[in-house]
């Protein structure tokens, strides 16, 4: 796999070329800089691409502020390393925005994933395919990142009652005890589908389930005709895809502007 080349279809597909997500979510396009903007605050509000310099990135940010300002939305500033200008992390600090925990890039063209083995006894991966479900998959969610997962419960719930056929959520099972959960986002229209979550209980790491989840995932992708599997990896992650195959490309940081403060 060329990194570079891949990493140019990915800025390109997955940046430049984005789709909205979600019933009523849409793109705005402002100069240099695009805008992923939810009807709900609890969907995904971003600025999910940017060509800037020196001369226009403090301009272009006090944009996207006083925008979603109007709106009364928190939202993220999808920043990767390669993002320009080199000094933009300072002036988004600056601008008052808060970074998050950099994630790394990774990508496996998914003919050459090593995702073999089996999972561990008295365990399953199911589908999630209703309400039910979904609540099985934000208390494996809660449990294995510690954090309130309101937004996947919204998020699974929207897209099962108005884009089921782009719903692919996962759980997995140890009895009646919900233990990992995972997704998947296929990007109609490129090359990439895109695994997230995979957290899995801490009493259940280490034993095969992340890995499993992956290959399920895979192998659904696959059917699908897609080619590449893409993971923005957490530090945990990372070693784990590492050897299953996927190449590191770039790191990527989320930094979130709070909704304003009403009156």
């Amino acid at each position: 796999m060329d990194h570079d080349e891949v990493l140019a279809l990915f800025d390109r597909q997955l940046r430049r070329e984005i789709r909205a997500e979600g019933v009523g979510s849409r793109l705005e396009p402002d100069g240099p800089a695009i805008r992923h903007v939810a009807t709900d605050p609890r969907g995904w509000n971003a600025v999910v691409w940017s060509a800037l310099d020196e001369d226009t990135a403090d301009a272009v940010i006090t944009r996207q502020v006083q925008r979603f300002a109007e709106l009364g939305f928190g939202f993220e500033w999808k920043l990767y390393a390669y993002d320009q200008p080199a000094d933009l992390p300072e002036r988004l600090l600056a601008a008052g925005f808060v970074p998050d925990e950099r994630e790394t890039l990774m990508v496996a063209e998914i003919r050459d994933l090593k995702v073999g083995g089996q999972l561990p006894e008295g365990v399953r991966i199911e589908r999630v395919t209703d309400a039910a479900g979904v609540e099985l998959m934000v208390r494996a969610s809660e449990q294995a990142f510690g954090e309130n997962a309101d937004w996947l419960r919204h998020r699974a719930s929207d897209q099962l009652a108005n884009d089921p056929d782009n719903a692919y959520l996962f759980v997995a099972m140890a009895g009646d005890e919900p233990v990992s959960a995972a997704r998947m986002d296929v990007n109609h229209g490129t090359a990439f589908a895109g695994l997230w979550g995979g957290g899995t209980v801490e009493a259940w790491r280490g034993r095969g389930i992340y890995r499993a989840l992956v290959a399920e995932r895979a192998r659904i992708a696959a059917d699908l005709g897609y080619r590449y599997l893409q993971v923005d990896a957490s530090d945990q992650s990372r070693p784990i895809l590492e050897r299953l195959g996927f190449a590191v490309l770039t790191t990527t940081t989320p930094y979130n502007m709070p909704a304003p403060r009403r009156p």
